[in-house]
């Protein structure tokens, strides 16, 4: 395929770490290693740094909430503009904000054909917003609607989103096309007992993960709850936390008072090098949430070996198949799924098989091939 040059558009980007960002990065890497020029343009963020010339930070200013995001200022040099902005092949929004309806803007002004890749349930995030619950969520669905039906192409990492954004009214193309992992990395996580005994599981214990960002529609409270309803039965268990977020405070409260502070442990951000032997030195990762649109992590605790144990939603049941279990989204069901944890190595096979469906390659086949569809001359104004 002749080479492209492709712009992103996003409204967070490192040093941010999150699924979305962990998206758009390996899909640009993915793309570059094609032998594609990608170009992100994404709002200045405090103690960013782009030494590869790649990325291009706009003005940026925070926003009144508790977040990582950023209002975003569309202002770009007339360098860029004349040097990048007009000379792309395709433009690749990752946002239906102001990074998106800028490079829809673009895009339309330029002549290039634009997708817009679904990343975020917005309707999931109304509690960030200082406004009447209900209202915020019909304004986010609205929004993404709206948005979604401007691009040439939406895609999604699950049929469960292309279903929920047809209930939504979005009529133009959708794609579905997993986001990708590097399936190889985390296949070769190992266990390791000495990293079990550092996080304080005992040899008596069955160590639970949960991998992600520490905040409000991510549910953990769920796991917590879980956690106090199984220990003082056998098998003993300890929970491991790794990551962080506003919702730290909170769970840590939460886990002192349901009585599962001792059986678990909050490990803040890893590094992503440390997670494919993470990954598979748990007995059993856990997916309380049900806002996802695919889930990253499940992914990559698939690849890695795990056992998975994930909330009842449709995108949680897209990505296990028979690969894993999934159980109500109640601390009941969570329990006893907890205390049923199969011998290590019953789901190995079956998950690492499943696991394939993400691999990096097959998404960055399945972009070129919509970008190459939709591809046109360009008119340079």
């Amino acid at each position: 395929m002749e080479p492209l040059r492709v712009g992103f558009f996003t409204e967070i980007y490192r040093p941010v770490v999150n699924g979305v960002v962990a998206s758009v990065e390996a899909l640009a890497d993915g793309l570059r290693g094609r032998g594609h020029k990608v170009y992100c343009f994404a709002p200045h963020m405090p103690g960013s740094t782009d030494p590869d010339g790649s990325v291009f930070r706009m003005p940026s200013l925070p926003l009144p909430t508790r977040t990582a995001y950023r209002l975003t200022l569309p202002l770009v040099s007339r360098a860029n503009l004349n040097g990048i902005i007009k000379r792309l092949t395709i433009v690749h929004v990752h946002s239906p904000f102001v990074t998106g309806w800028m490079g829809l803007r673009y895009a339309r002004r330029y002549g290039m054909p634009i997708v817009y890749t679904y990343h975020t349930q917005l309707e999931a995030y109304a509690h960030y917003v200082p406004f009447e619950p209900n209202a915020t969520r019909f304004a986010a669905s609205q929004l993404t609607r709206a948005f979604a039906n401007q691009a040439d192409a939406v895609v999604v990492p699950t049929p469960a989103m292309a279903a929920r954004l047809r209930d939504l009214g979005v009529t133009v193309r959708i794609e579905v096309v997993p986001s990708g992992i590097e399936v190889e990395r985390f296949a070769a996580g190992r266990r390791d007992e000495a990293l079990r005994a550092r996080l304080g599981v005992r040899t008596d214990e069955r160590m639970v993960l949960y991998v992600g960002r520490l905040a409000k529609e991510k549910n953990v409270e769920l796991l917590l709850h879980a956690l106090a309803q199984s220990n003082g039965e056998s098998p003993k268990l300890k929970l491991v936390i790794a990551g962080d977020g506003p919702h730290r405070s909170e769970l840590e409260r939460v886990a002192r008072e349901s009585g599962a502070s001792a059986a678990t442990r909050f490990l803040g951000s890893i590094d992503r090098e440390a997670l494919p032997d993470l990954y598979a030195s748990a007995d059993a990762f856990a997916m309380p949430s049900t806002t996802e649109t695919q889930g990253l992590v499940l992914a990559e605790a698939l690849a890695a070996g795990a056992y998975v144990i994930a909330a009842d939603a449709p995108q949680n049941l897209d990505v296990l198949g028979d690969a894993g279990v999934i159980v109500p989204p109640a601390p009941e069901a969570f329990a006893a799924a907890l205390k049923a944890i199969p011998p290590r190595g019953r789901f190995t096979l079956q998950a690492r098989r499943k696991a394939e469906s993400f691999s990096l390659d097959r998404q960055i086949d399945r972009i070129q091939a919509l970008y190459g569809s939709l591809r046109r001359p360009a008119c340079i104004a």
